[in-house]
């Protein structure tokens, strides 16, 4: 597995971990629903410019993408 592969992988999982804690929701959970609603396509999509800010930035960035596409959680 190459090094840019290896960082995207861990960059998402502490993308969902991160989320699932602002959220109060178990990290299954806040997978399923990041999933669902746009935001695993996001992180995927637009990983270039988003590792480069903080994480505190990428969830709230999350957050918009997944109400926009109509999720709930806020």
């Amino acid at each position: 597995m190459s090094q840019e592969i290896r960082n995207r992988i861990d960059y998402t999982v502490m993308c969902i971990s991160e989320f699932s804690q602002r959220h109060a929701m178990h990290p299954q959970k806040a997978y399923k629903y990041l999933k669902e609603h746009g935001g695993m396509a996001f992180l995927k999509d637009c990983y270039d410019a988003e590792h480069l800010l903080s994480i505190e930035d990428a969830v709230d960035d999350l957050t918009a993408v997944c109400l926009k596409n109509g999720g709930k959680i806020a």
